[in-house]
């Protein structure tokens, strides 16, 4: 196999494009053919040395997620055949052109999505719809909070919230990707204007950006909100007035899916596949690709990840 491999900790100049032995199913894995991939911010996190991966997973080859199809099964696995076309989240060893998963961390790619659009998929629906519908309780006619809306899960946020009647409200930091989020059907907000007071009131805050929206986003806060941290990138520390956390009975939780026993993983999956994957299947949501490289110029690839002004998910293409 070709896959994207860290030979240490640091930036670009850890990064190699390498071949491998293909990885071996265990008994309930499967082994997955891959034609893109989908590059996450918890890899650059990963490439400093400060996200390692989980015991289990290959510890040298970042990627949180995988599409494609199946190759092979391991010898207690009944629910997928190989053809079948899966995504779905892995621990590790996403950014390759085979790659092992769990069956119960897979789902199906409908009929509907190529398969670019597959990869752009599993981790920013199943991260999105886990924090703003499963932790962040949103129910029809609240308000969402988006921050960060233009990359991969906070344009699934903004699409999930909508789709199930929520006012999106978003804040963006670069202008030239305001129009394509707003229209998600999203408001739009100026970051810079929410963190110095713009008013709004929001019922959920899902937080993909960190610190820097602190303590805007209490003030902004209904009463029994929630705030759901996915990413601390933007800051990772607060001061937190309690009292205005006590008088509002408020909650703030933080989330990880990488690092989450199988069961609870499978469990996000299974939501997200009754939830969200028949409006993926129907058009009514839609996968969002800000750029596709080929995977020998995988370090142009976390530059561009690693940019301002992105508008959904970065890709690399293993086809080549």
């Amino acid at each position: 196999m070709r896959a994207v491999v860290f030979t240490g900790a640091g930036g670009n100049e850890v990064v190699s494009v390498e071949e491998r032995p293909d990885p071996v199913p265990g008994t309930e894995d499967v082994l997955v053919r891959v034609s893109f991939a989908g590059l996450n911010p918890a890899d650059l996190v990963q490439r400093a040395g400060n996200y390692p991966a989980p015991p289990g997973s290959p510890p040298d080859v970042p990627g949180l997620e995988v599409a494609g199809t199946v190759e092979h099964c391991g010898e207690r696995v009944s629910s997928w055949r190989q053809g079948d076309r899966v995504f779905g989240l892995v621990g590790g060893g996403g950014l390759a052109d085979r790659v092992l998963v769990h069956e119960r961390c897979a789902t199906r790619v409908p009929d509907t999505l190529d398969e670019q659009g597959a990869a752009a998929v599993p981790e920013a629906f199943v991260t999105a719809h886990d924090a703003a519908f499963t932790l962040g309780g949103l129910r029809p006619g609240e308000t969402l909070l988006v921050h960060g809306a233009s990359g991969g899960v906070g344009t699934a946020a903004v699409q999930l919230g909508v789709a199930a009647g929520a006012r999106v409200v978003a804040t963006v930091r670069s202008p030239n990707v305001e129009e394509a989020v707003a229209a998600f059907g999203a408001e739009i907000v100026r970051d810079e204007d929410f963190r110095e007071g713009a008013s709004l009131t929001a019922d959920v805050i899902l937080e993909l950006v960190g610190g820097a929206h602190f303590p805007a986003n209490l003030a902004a806060l209904a009463r029994r909100g929630r705030i759901v941290v996915v990413s601390v990138a933007g800051g990772n520390e607060i001061e937190l007035p309690l009292l205005a956390l006590m008088q509002k009975r408020a909650t703030i939780v933080g989330t990880v899916l990488r690092s989450r026993p199988l069961e609870e993983k499978a469990a996000a999956v299974r939501a997200f596949e009754r939830e969200v994957v028949p409006g993926l299947a129907a058009g009514r949501l839609r996968p969002v690709v800000d750029s596709v490289y080929p995977a020998a110029d995988v370090t142009a690839a976390f530059d561009r990840l690693a940019g301002r002004g992105k508008f959904g998910k970065v890709l690399l293409d293993f086809t080549g």
